[in-house]
């Protein structure tokens, strides 16, 4: 699909999600744009393959805590260690954040840029590299030192451009207002080099983590920056978006949309492509409660929090973006709630790290900061099924919901679902036109029971589903005491998931 059809497709699609809200939605279905979907997997995350809806809700899984992975302990770490980015690259995993022992203004000299490392995502050690002397020292994991305000918030991400040079596989941003963007390369994610002198965008506040990637669906680089909605800083934190052919020269800055609904102050973004389909987008954003206290002053001495540092209270919400200058805020609720005890109410804490990783056959991660400004400073893992950030939730009562026309690739369909013991769904397959197709209607179908990662789609005689590849078709789903996690066509030989 070329860039043009593929942004005139989005928004069409967009702008007709936001006309419906809630899990009863008219039958009528909604849109007729064809969406291709080859063999991808679709994790349902957003309304964008939904056009109709009956009887059931899309659902946000709660994340399961995992517990502590990585404290920041070390002397140039420490209370303020945060922006924190989570990055695969082959047999390793890579765990980047700004050490920072001390409170003070955005970009100082204390800051500096770490690595940490891990085989599997669960266990990390901080490696000894011995390049730059910290606190009278060089046996240490500093990756970047004495390059302020760069090291205030430098944002890695493995370039995934076909083509691009060995000795800058590895991509990164850093800087403030006053400095600009400042663009960074890398052969190995651990010896860095400045790409050029100047700032690449200049265009924004830049007082948060601002994230870079290789937009394949776009074709593009795309940066997702702080701006304010006032003037300075004034109003709400915000994001705004910029895009370039080559890292270097980038378009005007443009601010991002979210939908319907209030504003909120989001403090980071982590907007990033999602490892099992970069056609998709994953924001997992810091929502920031300005003035929203939990904590008092005898208890956050209690806790030894910083003193600056316990007036407000911060958790992380789930977005989705698929190109363009439009979040999709399906998920109002939060994604990430604040743990027990009032260490986790103190202010900007709970903040998501840039990244999902897999970290076992059927589970992914995402990690989070936690205990900010205190001295239990630490890294948290949250862990969720494979594709499993939300659902299509039926109850017992059960319900339907039909997909726009998609054009697949492949000879079978699996779903990632999970059901009860009396739960199933069922799979249809119609025309553009909502024609039941022979071989492939609700009474031939086998239900689809269990509680599996993926598990292939039967109708009864076993017709073959790769005569309706390439053609425009329409799935409709139904549910009962079940949910659905995600789909995929694949050929025969395909290994799922």
């Amino acid at each position: 699909m070329s860039i043009r059809m593929f942004t005139s497709s989005l928004f069409l699609g967009l702008a007709s999600v936001s006309a419906t809200s809630g899990a009863d939605a008219s039958a009528t279905e909604r849109r007729d744009d064809v969406v291709e979907i080859g063999d991808r997997i679709q994790p349902i995350v957003d309304r964008h393959l939904v056009a109709s809806m009956s009887g059931l809700e899309l659902r946000l899984v709660d994340p399961r805590d995992e517990g502590s992975v990585f404290t920041f302990d070390r002397s140039w770490e420490g209370p303020f260690s945060g922006y924190s980015t989570v990055i695969h690259d082959g047999d390793r995993h890579l765990l980047y954040y700004r050490g920072l022992p001390v409170a003070g203004k955005d970009g100082t000299d204390r800051e500096v840029a770490c690595v940490a490392i891990s085989d599997d995502g669960l266990v990390w050690s901080r490696p000894n590299l011995g390049r730059f002397e910290v606190d009278g020292t060089r046996e240490n994991n500093v990756i970047l030192a004495d390059v302020a305000p760069v090291t205030h918030n430098f944002s890695p991400f493995l370039d995934t451009r076909p083509g691009v040079p060995e000795d800058e596989r590895f991509k990164a941003l850093g800087g403030s207002e006053r400095s600009g963007l400042v663009a960074y390369v890398s052969g190995d994610g651990i010896r860095w080099r400045r790409l050029r002198d100047e700032a690449v965008i200049t265009d924004g506040m830049f007082d948060s983590q601002n994230v870079a990637f290789w937009s394949e669906p776009e074709q593009c680089y795309v940066c997702y920056f702080r701006t304010w909605t006032g003037e300075g800083y004034s109003g709400f934190r915000t994001v705004s978006r910029a895009t370039s052919a080559n890292f270097v020269d980038w378009s005007e800055t443009v601010p991002m949309r979210f939908g319907d609904g209030p504003m909120e102050h989001l403090y980071t973004n982590q907007t990033h492509p999602y490892f099992r389909n970069p056609e998709i987008a994953i924001a997992i954003a810091a929502r920031f409660m300005p003035g929203r206290q939990v904590v008092g002053t005898a208890e956050a001495e209690r806790l030894g929090v910083d003193p600056g540092y316990f007036r407000d209270c911060s958790d992380a919400i789930f977005m989705t973006t698929r190109g363009g200058d439009l979040y999709d805020r399906t998920f109002r609720e939060g994604f990430l709630r604040p743990g027990l005890g009032l260490e986790n109410w103190v202010s900007r804490s709970n903040y998501p790290a840039l990244g999902v990783v897999r970290t076992g056959p059927t589970e992914m991660s995402i990690y989070m900061n936690a205990d900010y400004a205190q001295p239990s400073a630490h890294l948290r893992r949250f862990s969720m099924r494979l594709d499993g950030f939300a659902s299509v939730h039926a109850d017992a009562e059960g319900g339907d919901w039909t997909s726009r026309p998609v054009v697949f690739e492949g000879e079978r369909l699996a779903l990632n679902l999970a059901t009860s013991a009396a739960g199933e769904i069922l799979v249809e397959i119609r025309d553009v036109s909502g024609t039941p197709i022979e071989g492939f209607t609700f009474e031939d179908a086998i239900p689809t029971i269990g509680n599996e990662i993926a598990k292939n789609v039967r109708w009864t005689n076993d017709p073959d589903l790769g005569v309706l590849a390439g053609r425009p078709v329409r799935l409709a789903f139904r549910m009962r005491d079940a949910d659905l996690f995600a789909f995929r066509f694949a050929d025969a030989k395909t290994q799922t998931p």
